[in-house]
């Protein structure tokens, strides 16, 4: 159905759509309220709105309970990533400047090898590895000191990686570091070798001081659940091994996983990559700060992250929460100093972010830039919280004025659309549609444009709170078509 001829049952003789944001009693389109009814999903428990995107002052197109913050799962992302444009810039970039202490000769370097994090959100294992090889590219094969890692730029509580949802193992809850390294997971790659009847293994990055299993025996079942099948023990953080089989049928498969210690990924993955390359090391690969005076120096180079405008991307397309939270915290830390430039500048006494930072600095960046109305509440700004809220007027606000923005291009781009990539590859219609989604157990949202047959773009806002709420989800694809088709 149009939402011309919708307009008009929701207004039931009122002037215009809509007098209250706030009104409980309002009708939904029917092809929503057929699908709420179907998933057992009260009306109490949602809130949908429809709104110009670059009309803020035209009136709404659809509200219902629009003023009631709901937890919005991952739809917040788009606060963090938003303000991050808005605020950063999408050319900003996070530094990791790497110093050396002593002298090199004769391939070795008399001292110790620093790397200070400062939130890169991406260190993904070809970036440490290009950033060891840059080490190795100084002259340096063998370090006689130690590898110093030094965390101390972000102020973040160590957290139980399964306190959650109780799924210690999914690299989603890897907690954010400054110094954060392929996201603490290993990747292992299994490949099928029927001659020798067995799965090659393959482990990215290699951990030094963990026995990993280089194969595993081939299975004649099907591939199905394959993970259960492997039956993967990881209860020894010294050791990863398989007392199942893998099914030949499944082919390669590749199956990350968080390290079962987190707290030591860093040492390990840093050291097993260096021996890999062939370097080696006296000492060993330790945790620690940057001494003053070295810090107050030039680093012997530094490593620049990917831009923001990439970051916000793999954020927002694949929900990636780590990241969010890593920019999240570049936000608070932004409020209060500058971190070291690619010039390799530092200030020695620079400030640690921390997520009651990142709290105040984005709050107040929403009322300098929103205005007052409609704060959310943060927590740790990704989404992956049961604190979180935010109303669907609140996010339609943002939305608007992201799009009239300078940022608009980056955020835009970086959504996933609708049936084609990201979150969004198996949506089923023929919208076109760049949305946000966002889920939890009891939540489901979404959130973005979405483009009118008419030519028109609308903001599009749909918050599910409920039990049932996953089974709710044709009602808001629903309401996505019968925006897009509005002739």
């Amino acid at each position: 159905m149009h939402l011309s001829r919708l307009a008009y049952r929701l207004s039931l003789g009122l002037t215009g759509l809509l007098l209250s944001l706030g009104a409980n009693a309002q009708p939904l389109p029917p092809e929503v309220d057929t699908a709420l009814t179907r998933a057992k999903v009260p009306r109490e428990a949602t809130a949908f709105l429809v709104l110009d995107a670059q009309n803020s002052s035209a009136p709404p197109r659809l509200a219902h309970r629009a003023n009631v913050p709901m937890n919005p799962a991952s739809v917040m992302k788009l606060v963090t990533t938003f303000a991050a444009l808005d605020q950063l810039g999408p050319a900003y970039s996070w530094a990791t400047p790497v110093y050396t202490e002593g002298t090199v000769q004769n391939g070795v370097l008399n001292g110790n090898l620093y790397i200070k994090g400062q939130g890169d959100p991406k260190l993904v294992l070809e970036r440490l590895w290009l950033l060891l090889r840059r080490v190795q590219g100084l002259g340096i094969k063998t370090i006689a000191g130690d590898i110093v890692l030094d965390r101390s730029a972000l102020d973040v509580p160590d957290v139980d990686p399964g306190k959650f949802d109780g799924e210690p193992l999914r690299p989603y809850n890897a907690a954010p570091d400054a110094l954060l390294i392929n996201f603490k997971s290993v990747v292992m790659t299994f490949t099928p070798d029927r001659g020798a009847n067995v799965a090659q293994v393959q482990y990215d990055p290699p951990l030094a001081g963990v026995a990993m299993a280089p194969t595993v025996p081939l299975g004649s079942g099907d591939c199905g659940d394959y993970r259960g099948t492997l039956k993967a023990d990881f209860a020894d953080p010294t050791r990863i091994r398989f007392l199942g089989n893998y099914p030949a049928s499944c082919g390669e498969k590749v199956w990350p996983v968080a390290y079962a210690d987190p707290k030591s990924y860093g040492p390990r993955a840093v050291l097993g990559l260096w021996e890999s390359m062939g370097g080696r090391l006296m000492g060993t690969a330790r945790f620690g700060t940057v001494p003053a005076a070295l810090a107050a120096g030039k680093p012997a180079f530094v490593s620049n992250s990917a831009p923001l405008a990439e970051v916000v991307r793999d954020i927002n397309k694949y929900s990636n929460n780590v990241m969010a939270q890593q920019v999240f915290l570049a936000l608070g830390r932004s409020s209060t100093s500058a971190p070291v430039v690619a010039d390799g500048s530092a200030d020695p006494s620079l400030a640690q972010g921390s997520f009651v930072a990142s709290r105040a600095a984005v709050q107040r960046w929403w009322r300098e830039r929103m205005g007052p109305d409609d704060v959310p509440v943060l927590d740790n700004g990704s989404g992956l919280s049961r604190q979180e809220r935010i109303s669907a007027q609140g996010l339609g606000r943002l939305l608007q004025t992201a799009y009239v923005s300078p940022a608009m291009p980056e955020l835009m781009a970086s959504l996933p659309i609708f049936g084609v990539d990201g979150t969004l590859r198996r949506a089923k219609g023929n919208a076109s549609a760049h949305l946000k989604t966002g889920s939890l157990s009891n939540v489901v949202a979404r959130a973005g444009y979405v483009l009118a047959a008419s030519g028109k773009r609308y903001v599009l806002v749909a918050l599910i709170n409920h039990p049932n709420a996953d089974a709710a989800r044709p009602a808001i694809d629903a309401l996505v078509n019968a925006v897009a088709n509005e002739p």
